[in-house]
């Protein structure tokens, strides 16, 4: 009996231990088949599907979902699945913060992201147009429409790959950029955003996207995404499509224009941003002939996903889908429902997001929208964060610290600045030519309120959205400190930024540089009709010109008016928005380089004539389209 029972306890310890094993191991193999998206050897349509079969509703709208930084903590992550965060103009973890300091941040979010059910990574974005133009001491390179001036797509790649490192240097793997608008009128705000009124020239700018995001391998399919890896951002090519065409140049307005104008002008920049493995695409707030960009399920699905074959995915602007209605958000389950369903996949909602997630969620469940949009939405999002290798590397760290606003950087800079200026006038008729001006003078006068003034040589877009006045926001190079830095030890530089005649004759100078332009703005706070000089620069030009040779520098995200005081001014030289290496003006000014930049845009004589680009019958500028004279280096300078 004793014997009966040992043996049956043994059989039942047996039966537990098998019991036991059997479910430890379809606990691992189901670990085994749950990792499957996990696999970096695993093909990436596997690994998307994978995933994509795992996930709940809630999960799939938050992937689709975009919220600003300050809203943005590990437990709103966590708790609504949120996919992306991103930063406004302006937008930062402390003023002056330092790489540790956004690292650290990005990284504290990624933490909510990554202790989600599924583990899907976030992907931070931010507005990098010009360099990291939101942190301080980056390197703030010259605006699109300075490198447009340049000609030189090598060069533009190159500012690409510095910009991508000192993003990554901050743990941020995403930029919007580039603009590859075409600005058909310099009254728009943005119009220092676009490369040309050209879009050839524009085309051959989006060399940019292989140096953000690296070279797209040799007989890879186009129209897929690709970032070559953790020294690389994904980039947006934006705003699609028509946002540089708009009435009178008026910021989100509507583009009037035929088919056929559109696929001619505004459109060819994007075939070329698509076969370069762009990212994303950013939807613009303006209209085609009416129909709001963000409601055009024309352009957004049925050309740009299905004719042209974008794989990447397509993002709304700030709010994007509010303004599908006037006034913004009067209806905003209709706005939802019309951009959705247009073909956008990530919608920035900086604020309002549990509003979206909430009414999104509805609108599938009662089967407005359709579950195969949604995960149309969500398989795009899902291949670029694959594809950027997020699931494998979620979190930043500093081993790139060092790139930001590095020497190497500042002289890439430097160099873009020299190539970007444009000489429209060097010499009075019957004169010597004045530029490039002699090291050694006794007296050098430097005027106007833009030769000392860091925040309007750099523009919008710079720290803050709109950007600031002043020398103490970032690491720079003013003019004024490039011409002191340039000139012969014995040469005084005198300054004032508003002289009277008075004091212009007793400085006895040998020759003046009047630095004068716009103040900095962005988007539609720049729109202007009548495109002039801030005051006081046209009195400042006219005082100084009267008296001692000149050389007017102009500071400006567009042509401005300048014709009224062409004939008093000795040499003209447009700098466009140079950045923070002022360096570059005196390096061709005092003749180390010469000059080469040519117009990107055509300048005009009067505001009056507007819009007017080359080609059009009434083509009557001051300056063309392509116009820009030369100077030799001087060696004995």
């Amino acid at each position: 009996m004793r014997l009966m029972m040992e043996g049956f306890r043994l059989r039942r310890r047996s039966a537990f231990y098998a019991f036991i094993f059997f479910c430890c191991w379809g606990v691992i193999s189901g670990a085994a088949e749950y990792v499957k998206y996990k696999d970096p050897k695993k093909p990436l349509n596997v690994r998307i599907n994978d995933l994509l079969g795992r996930m709940t509703l809630a999960e799939k709208i938050g992937q689709m979902t975009q919220i600003e930084r300050e809203n943005a903590t590990a437990e709103v992550i966590n708790k609504y699945f949120i996919g992306s965060v991103l930063s406004g103009g302006g937008s930062v973890p402390s003023p002056q913060a330092s790489v540790e300091t956004w690292v650290n941040m990005v990284n504290e979010m990624q933490k909510g992201a990554m202790s989600t059910r599924l583990g899907i990574p976030m992907i931070y974005g931010i507005d990098a147009v010009h360099g990291h133009n939101n942190v301080y001491k980056a390197t703030i390179f010259p605006h699109n429409i300075g490198l447009g001036a340049t000609r030189d797509p090598a060069l533009v790649k190159k500012i690409g790959a510095a910009t991508a490192l000192e993003v990554r240097a901050t743990g941020i793997p995403y930029v919007f950029a580039p603009c590859v608008a075409v600005c058909r009128d310099p009254r728009w705000g943005r119009c220092y955003e676009s490369f040309s009124e050209d879009p050839k020239i524009v085309q051959e700018m989006t060399e940019i996207i292989p140096g953000l995001q690296g070279e797209i391998p040799a007989n890879s399919r186009k129209g897929v995404p690709f970032v070559a890896g953790p020294n690389n951002v994904a980039s947006c090519a934006k705003h699609y499509v028509g946002d540089g065409g708009t009435h009178n140049g008026i910021n989100e307005n509507n583009t009037i224009i035929s088919q056929q104008g559109l696929l001619s002008i505004h459109m060819p920049p994007y075939y070329n941003a698509i076969i370069k493995g762009v990212s994303t695409v950013m939807v613009s707030y303006s209209s085609w002939n009416g129909v709001k960009m963000h409601a055009n399920h024309y352009l957004i699905t049925d050309f740009l996903k299905n004719k042209l074959r974008f794989r990447g995915f397509v993002i709304s602007d700030w709010q994007g889908l509010d303004r599908i209605t006037s006034p913004p958000h009067a209806n905003y389950s209709y706005s939802i429902q019309t951009g959705i369903h247009a073909g956008i996949d990530m919608v920035m909602v900086p604020y309002t997001y549990t509003e979206f997630i909430d009414d999104l969620t509805l609108q599938v469940k009662n089967g407005i929208i359709p579950m195969s949009r949604i995960d149309d939405a969500v398989r795009r999002i899902l291949r670029v964060k694959f594809t950027m290798g997020l699931f494998e590397k979620p979190y930043a760290d500093l081993s790139l610290a060092d790139e930001l606003g590095k020497k190497e950087h500042r002289e890439l800079a430097r160099e873009a600045v020299r190539k970007s200026l444009v000489l429209l006038k060097n010499g009075k008729p019957g004169n010597e030519p004045i530029l490039p001006l002699p090291k050694k003078a006794k007296k050098i006068l430097v005027a106007g309120i833009h030769a000392n003034n860091l925040g309007y040589q750099c523009g919008g877009w710079t720290i803050q959205w709109q950007g600031l006045s002043g020398n103490n926001l970032t690491a720079g190079t003013t003019i004024l400190d490039a011409v002191k830095s340039t000139v012969d030890q014995k040469t005084e530089v005198i300054y004032s930024e508003n002289p009277d005649e008075d004091f212009i004759r007793k400085t006895g100078a040998s020759f003046a540089i009047v630095a004068v332009g716009e103040p900095p703005y962005a988007e539609g706070f720049g729109d202007s009709l009548n495109l002039t000089i801030l005051s006081p620069g046209p009195k400042v030009i006219k005082n100084v010109c009267d008296i001692v040779k000149c050389v007017v520098i102009v500071i400006s995200g567009r042509p401005v008016v300048i014709k009224p005081y062409v004939d008093m001014i000795d040499a003209l030289v447009a700098a466009w928005l140079p950045g923070t290496e002022g360096q570059g003006v005196a390096d061709v000014l005092f003749g180390d380089y010469g000059f080469s930049g040519k117009l990107s845009r055509t300048w005009f004589k009067t505001a009056d004539q507007l819009p007017m680009n080359v080609g059009d019958p009434h083509y009557d500028p001051l300056f063309p389209f392509g116009f820009g004279l030369t100077t030799q280096p001087v060696k004995q300078n």
